[in-house]
């Protein structure tokens, strides 16, 4: 991973919507004060789109042992 483009805070307030363009496109920028790093603007996470609760009603089957553990499996997990 690149590392994160540093501004001092001069330089942010200066050239702010270009930080913002950077961090629009995947970068992150880290800010400083007096050399030293205080924050990191980073890309939000985009929104999950979620299906509807029970839109795959239907379409999957769970089997009726589907909670008993095999015997050997539960020997090798020491549960017996």
């Amino acid at each position: 991973m690149e590392a994160a483009k540093p501004y001092n805070v001069h330089e942010a307030k200066t050239h702010f919507s270009r930080i913002l363009e950077q961090v629009a496109t995947g970068e992150e920028v880290v800010i400083s004060k007096a050399g030293e790093p205080v924050a990191k603007v980073v890309p939000l996470r985009p929104k999950v789109q979620r299906a509807d609760l029970g839109s795959l009603r239907g379409q999957i089957h769970i089997a009726d042992d589907f909670d008993e553990l095999p015997d050997d499996i539960a020997d090798a997990f020491g549960m017996r």
